[in-house]
Parts: structure tokens; sequence; C-alpha cells
């Protein structure tokens, strides 16, 4: 697979993410959390996003890894200087977590590689100072 700095081949992700207290339900330890993904095509070649991996790590340890094909059911394909935005969620069992991962990624000339998700935090709002 190419760098992550060839020119060709660079994909920009970023994150925000929100508590969703209304589908929340702490004394059951359910934390809802949703997150809006920004996907940025800032290489020379255009590419579709294949597939998805995410890594989701509770306050207590526990990790969830997450494997599937696109993205809210899409496989978005970028031009040089697209982006694509979406939301999604994900469910803890703690206030406090975290998620990483990866996207592969189809260059239109057949070159397959990864575009890193940086790790952000999930937390409520009362729990981070």
């Amino acid at each position: 697979m190419p760098s992550t700095t060839d020119d060709r081949y660079r994909i920009e992700v970023s994150v925000k993410s929100d508590y969703l207290p209304e589908q929340s339900h702490p004394g059951d330890e359910r934390f809802v959390f949703s997150y809006t993904v920004t996907i940025r095509n800032r290489g020379l070649q255009a590419a579709r996003l294949i597939n998805r991996h995410w890594i989701i790590s509770d306050a207590d340890g526990k990790v969830q890894e997450v494997r599937g094909e696109g993205v809210v059911g899409k496989q978005p394909h970028l031009m040089p200087g697209e982006s694509y935005r979406y939301t999604s969620g994900t469910v803890l069992e703690t206030p406090v977590g975290s998620m990483h991962g990866s996207y592969e990624m189809l260059a239109d000339d057949g070159t397959r590689f990864d575009a890193p998700i940086p790790a952000f935090s999930l937390a409520t709002p009362t729990s981070l100072h």
C-alpha cells in the first residue's frame, strides 16, 4: 500500500462527537453518542470508500471492533477536492470512551490504501472538565 504521505492518495478525516442524553440511560449503563465525520479528498486521485474499521473503547477498557462495507449504507466516491459528511452513532456502557480507525479506499487508478481516522473522545458533558 502507498504511504499516507503520497500526494496522490491523501484522505483527511475529521470527527465531531455529541452526547445524546435523550437516548441514554445512565442508570442502565447506556450512554449514546453521535459522531459526524467529514472525509476530504486532499489527494490527486479520485477514490471510493470501500470499507470501514472502527476501534471503540470505553472507560472500563472494553474494546469493540467494527468492520463493514462503506459508511451508513454508502460507498462515497470523492474527486480531488471533494468532501463527504455523514452522521452515525455508538453506545457505550461508561460515560467516557474513544474511537479511532481507518477507511479502506480504492483509487480510480486501482490502488488500495488506508485513510486513518484519528482518535476522538466520547464523553458526557459532566465527565470532562
